[in-house]
């Protein structure tokens, strides 16, 4: 007998990001995403098929709360999430799906939605779905310690994890947030200076929100990296005013990447190190293409960059970091955005966008990234198929052994960029407005090259039982998501 639960089928979807209020929204497709979810409720009529939700179900960081984790608010944020109409027929697909006999609902936490492992809030969710109806509650499960979700399908083993325990961004402290669940059942609240988060997190709340007031897209980039704040300042020049904060957090993230070594291991227990320097350059900060395009770049001196860069750093934890000098001159910020000024803001976007993309192959289905590294370098060889998300980019890679691993990518938009749009000034022009301009509306309806900007790409895995084989697919959610899904990849084990 299996250690672990057995399924005929289990489908896995991530990277939905319920959250925010319209025009704040990144989830675009909900129609087809509670007709998917209503589809898989109809296979395999009398046998067992999973639904496992894995990471990033809703967004809390889209809200507004107060502080970098909803406590007192969990349940009230929670609540409206479930309730707005833009969110509210994924929740009835869900409830409906549960009701039925044979199925199953995983809830996997991500890096989003870290309330999710609150007691308080898991017992809202499952109140919301299925009320006092006992089988139904036995049918819904939550991960969300860290350890991930192992099922079997057939003779194969299934290990679904988010993908942020290996990424030094946007770690969980699992640790923490049982201490917070354990206030909660007590009576007891988190005051907001107890609670320090990741990288990712602060990028988050402290300067991508902001920016994303003025550009509904800022979001929808993927990967989040050091070189991502030189998009942000060419974007926001107001942004120079936390450039402190700025160096704050990608010290953060390269200190985080120590945490991580030990997020999916069973070894011993490591305390953070504390007070590591962090060396920080400009290429890091700003990216290549930036900086090679910067008017001054020829003038200023990589190590007098530096030492700038490096004097905000150290400049970080004094009271009167944003007072302008006594003499009357400038701050630190203002002579950094001084002197990455003199660009023509078009110019400076585009190079901005090619540092952040430079490495990013999101179409890759076969791509290596550090997510696929890192995970399948943490999980023994027991497991056969490993499924992610995190990325939003979709994969599909045989490890060998007879062993596979899946990205299921993402719900949201996609913003599809080419070396076409971003080789020169003159090709990005058109681009350029679209982004100006800031709205969704017109992300959704530009189109270059004549395809539109915006992929219609979601994705799920599937892993089932067919034959006396274990099949797994990368497929495509289409049209309303009532019909068959389109098979992108397909592997079969025996």
């Amino acid at each position: 007998m299996s250690d672990f639960p057995n399924y005929d089928e289990v489908h896995v979807i991530s990277d939905i990001h319920m959250g925010g209020k319209p025009g704040f929204q990144i989830l675009r497709e909900t129609k087809r995403l509670a007709n998917f979810i209503g589809w898989v409720g109809k296979q395999r009529p009398g046998g067992n098929v999973a639904l496992v939700l894995n990471g990033d179900v809703i967004d809390t960081l889209a809200e507004d709360i107060h502080g970098y984790v909803a406590v007192d608010e969990a349940i009230a944020t929670v609540k409206r999430i479930m309730e707005d109409p833009s969110f509210s027929p994924v929740w009835q697909a869900l409830a409906a799906f549960v009701k039925l006999e044979g199925r199953s609902l995983v809830i996997v936490i991500g890096n989003h939605d870290i309330e999710v492992s609150f007691p308080t809030v898991q017992r809202l969710i499952i109140s919301y779905l299925v009320g006092n109806d006992l089988k139904a509650r036995a049918r819904i499960e939550f991960s969300t310690t860290g350890a991930g979700y192992t099922c079997t399908v057939g003779n194969a083993r299934i290990y679904c994890t988010h993908g942020n325990e290996v990424d030094a961004w946007n770690y969980n402290r699992y640790e923490d947030l049982a201490k917070v669940g354990r206030r909660l059942n007590a009576g007891r609240s988190l005051d907001p200076s107890e609670w320090y988060p990741n990288a990712g997190t602060r990028m988050v709340k402290e300067v991508m929100n902001e920016v994303k007031d003025k550009y509904r897209w800022i979001d929808l980039l993927k990967p989040e990296t050091s070189a991502a704040v030189g998009t942000l300042l060419v974007l926001d020049p107001s942004q120079t005013s936390k450039i402190t904060k700025l160096f704050s957090i990608v010290g953060e993230k390269l200190q985080g990447q120590k945490q991580v070594d030990q997020r999916l291991s069973a070894d011993g227990f490591q305390p953070p190190e504390q007070n590591v320097p962090t060396a920080l350059t400009v290429d890091q900060l700003l990216g290549p293409n930036l900086k090679a395009g910067l008017s001054n770049a020829g003038s200023a001196s990589q190590s007098n960059a530096d030492d700038m860069l490096l004097a905000a750093e150290k400049n970080f934890n004094r009271p009167d970091r944003f007072a302008t000098p006594a003499d009357g001159t400038l701050g630190t910020p203002q002579l950094i955005w001084d002197w990455i000024t003199g660009v023509d803001k078009d110019e400076a976007l585009r190079r901005a966008l090619k540092d952040w993309l430079e490495k990013d192959k999101t179409f890759d289905m076969s791509d290596q990234d550090d997510t696929y590294k890192q995970v399948t370098a943490a999980v023994g060889p027991a497991i056969d198929f490993v499924i992610t998300g995190h990325t939003h980019l979709e994969r599909a890679i045989d490890m060998g052994g007879g062993r596979y691993y899946f990205n299921c990518g993402t719900w949201i938009r996609l913003l599809q960029f080419t070396n076409d749009m971003l080789k020169d000034t003159a090709s990005f022009k058109e681009v350029y407005n679209v982004l100006i301009n800031g709205r969704m509306e017109a992300i959704d309806n530009a189109k270059f090259g004549g395809k539109p900007f915006v992929l219609d790409r979601t994705s799920a895995v599937l892993i089932k039982e067919e034959k006396g084989k274990v099949i797994g697919c990368l497929n495509h959610i289409a049209g309303d998501g009532s019909g068959e899904p389109e098979t992108q990849r397909k592997v079969e084990r025996l």
